[in-house]
This record gives C-alpha cells, sequence and structure tokens, in this order.
C-alpha cells in the first residue's frame, strides 16, 4: 500500500494521525525493543513488522502486521515499558505519530472514556503476555 493510499483510507474511515516523522527499516532492524520506553506510537506505512516476546528466554512470535496498522500504542497509552519487539520484515517504512497531537486529541475525551481505554490497553497488555506463554508452551509440545 503506497503511501497515498494508506493517508486515503485512514482518511475514509474518520482518522488521520499527523505523523512528526518517518524512518525506514531494512529486514531484521529492531524498531523497537521490549522493555524499552513506550514513548511513540507508529503507523506502519510500508513493508511489514513482526512483533515478538521473549519468554523464559526464548523468542516467541506473536503476530506479523501490514500497513496501515498501528504498533506501540499499548506502551504509550498506559505510560509502561514495551511489552515486545517491532521487527522489521523486509524493507519497511513508519510513520511516528506526533505524540503532542496524539495526547491532545485523546484529551478530548471525557475522563471517564479515557479511564476505559486505559483500562482496556492495560488489559489486552496482560492479555497478550498469557497469549504469549500459551503460544510457547504449545510450540514446545510439537
Amino acid at each position: 500500500m503506497s503511501r497515498s493510499t494508506f493517508r486515503e483510507t485512514w482518511k475514509k474511515i474518520g482518522i488521520m494521525f499527523q505523523t512528526a516523522i518517518e524512518e525506514k527499516y531494512t529486514d531484521g532492524q529492531i524498531i523497537f525493543k521490549e522493555g524499552s520506553s513506550g514513548d511513540w506510537i507508529y503507523v506502519i506505512e510500508s513493508g511489514a513488522v513482526e512483533i515478538s516476546k521473549k519468554i523464559g528466554g526464548e523468542k516467541v512470535v506473536m503476530v506479523e502486521l501490514k500497513p496501515g496498522e498501528i504498533i506501540g500504542e499499548l506502551g504509550f497509552i498506559t505510560k509502561t515499558p514495551r511489552t515486545a519487539t517491532a521487527t522489521a520484515i523486509g524493507d519497511t517504512t513508519v510513520g511516528i505519530i506526533d505524540p503532542i497531537f496524539f495526547e491532545q486529541e485523546f484529551n478530548k475525551l471525557s475522563p471517564g472514556f479515557q479511564a476505559v481505554l486505559t483500562s482496556l490497553a492495560a488489559r489486552l497488555k496482560k492479555t497478550t503476555e498469557s497469549a504469549c506463554l500459551i503460544r510457547k508452551t504449545l510450540q514446545k509440545k510439537k
């Protein structure tokens, strides 16, 4: 999906993110590492991104994401370290959502709705960790 197609898709559904900068990665290059600070939210503009987690010293691949998908939102919203590592698959371009813009948009929500979204993000983080443990257990049984 080209950058213009990516932006047109988000515009059609009424979402337009302001990206502060664009970063390019090559195959295997780490975009962010598990445990690092969750200061940025990224939008995949081209290429793909593998999301993985270390469980008991072993890498467990959780998902492969494509253009238009967002990564890094859990750490940013919950103000906690990254729960996983994001790695480029092939040549990949990501846009970094302007954190000031995101905070302004988030702060337009009522405090109650902000609390619901923060709670959902925290629950998703816990669910993702549980799913990784289950996946690792199943992989060992094969």
